[in-house]
């Protein structure tokens, strides 16, 4: 199946399907990708699940532990938890505090030594240090002026916005056989022409990886698959197979088509996370548009000036569906 499969063309359904990549900047409020852990078994999960409810109450400001006379709080190894290694974030909360804590430890005790040495006073210390504050703001403004005023209703509203926009869309359900020769494909057609079973020619000959379930490929729209097999597939009706070899760069097929009908938009559970998303980045390019537009920025070489105002022109341009996703900072 996967060798006829091409890269499918941007539709309207993109807008509500597809994951939106929204940002390389790491963020106290960021949900990053994570390593599962096994689940215990029996009473041990019962007792981590009552572990970890206990502890997500805990007052913020307990002290966990001291060093050198300083506390150490359960806010402080929380927010350590979040701003540390992702794999942090599917942990059980205790595993997660424990992990943090010590990690914590280990930070306290090389910036008390980095900070005898005095590397503190450095230009470089203080220029990183200055960044990673602007940065902190960033996130912080794009959480409270953009994240956090995303509201479920203006979701749906988009929701319903690109659903009513979607043209109707055919997708079909097709079987296949592919085979090396045209010989090969012209022997399958007579045996169906004799009666023979699509399926059962199709796990005895076909060469695909759907072989073993008759060839069925399941349901597809236009621009799924490679032009030869589509144009083929789609001037069929449904209980029909080709009559001559469909050749494409993967051989020859036999197709069959089992079910033509219209395609059902995604129901709004399945992709309002993705809407959100697409809702944040488009608001956070709108807001830095309009931010930099207030800026009086004097760029010292004009080939760097040049270079920043195409890629601004380009991104403009090519619209809010398509602008570059590494420049809003994640979720």
């Amino acid at each position: 199946m996967k060798a006829i499969l091409k890269v499918p063309c941007r539709k309207a359904l993109a807008v509500l399907a597809a994951s939106v990549a929204l940002a390389s900047f790491s963020a106290p409020f960021s949900a990053s990708a994570v390593f599962a852990q096994d689940a215990a078994p029996g009473t041990e999960k019962a007792a981590a699940t009552t572990a970890a409810a206990s502890a997500e109450k805990d007052d913020p400001s307990k002290v966990l532990a001291t060093i050198n006379g300083k506390d150490i709080t359960v806010g402080e190894v929380d927010q350590a938890a979040g701003d540390l290694d992702p794999q942090f974030a599917r942990l059980p909360v205790e595993q997660r505090r424990l992990a943090a804590l010590a990690a914590l430890i280990d930070i306290k005790a090389m910036a008390g030594e980095a900070e005898k040495d005095k590397l503190d006073q450095t230009k470089e210390f203080k220029d990183r240090m200055e960044f990673l504050r602007e940065r902190a703001l960033h996130n912080e403004y794009f959480k409270n002026a953009i994240v956090d005023k995303i509201s479920d209703a203006d979701v749906r509203a988009r929701y319903d916005k690109e659903i009513a926009a979607m043209p109707p869309q055919v997708e079909v359900r097709a079987r296949h056989i592919l085979v090396k020769t045209k010989e090969e494909a012209e022997a399958i057609i007579k045996k169906l022409e004799g009666g023979a079973k699509f399926e059962d020619l199709a796990k005895a000959s076909s060469t695909d990886g759907t072989a073993s379930s008759g060839g069925d490929l399941g349901y597809f729209s236009e621009g799924q698959m490679v032009p030869e097999f589509e144009k083929a597939a789609f001037a069929l009706k449904p209980g029909e197979y080709t009559k001559e070899p469909v050749q494409t760069q993967f051989g020859y097929h036999v197709i069959q088509l089992e079910d033509r009908r219209t395609k059902q938009p995604p129901a709004y559970d399945q992709v309002k996370d993705q809407i959100r998303s697409i809702i944040m980045r488009e608001r956070y390019i709108e807001t830095v548009k309009k931010l930099r537009d207030g800026l009086k920025i004097d760029y010292k070489d004009p080939a760097i000036e040049k270079a920043m105002k195409d890629a601004a022109a380009a991104q403009e341009a090519s619209g809010k569906d398509d602008a570059s996703e590494d420049d809003a900072p994640q979720e």
